[in-house]
């Protein structure tokens, strides 16, 4: 059972985390006005517009990273949920989806406190 979890993680992790970065630098053309439109001869920033380096990159990726950790977080909640739900009163399954939502929480309340401390450093460090 962990395996096929840990396999399941793998690949929303592999195919997520570039939509994610993709999605998060993408800007809709109905916002981006018509003189504001590039010429063939220009590239554009893939961060966008507003975008002011490596610092910006680094900050997308590790808050796109903090954001799939929190959809991982939320599916082991519901697998622990799901396992004590279903344990039918055995107690080695009690104690195995039990301990997934501990675990879980443990992960959540980790993921809260490194997006506390990140946010801090960026402000800090005014980026």
């Amino acid at each position: 059972m962990n395996k096929k979890i840990i396999v399941i993680l793998f690949f929303i992790t592999l195919f997520a985390l570039p939509a994610i970065l993709f999605a998060a630098g993408e800007t809709p053309a109905a916002e981006t006005p018509p003189a504001a439109q590039p010429s063939p001869t220009t590239l554009d920033n893939p961060l966008g517009p507003d975008a002011s380096g490596p610092v910006d990159l680094y900050a997308r990726i590790i808050f796109a990273f903090m954001g799939l950790t929190g959809v991982i977080a939320l599916l082991m909640f519901i697998i622990g949920g799901f396992q004590w739900m279903t344990a039918g009163g055995a107690a080695d399954k009690v104690k195995k989806g039990k301990d997934t939502v501990i675990w879980a929480s443990f992960g959540l309340i980790l993921i809260f406190s490194s997006y506390a401390i990140l946010r801090a450093i960026f402000e800090t460090l005014k980026f």
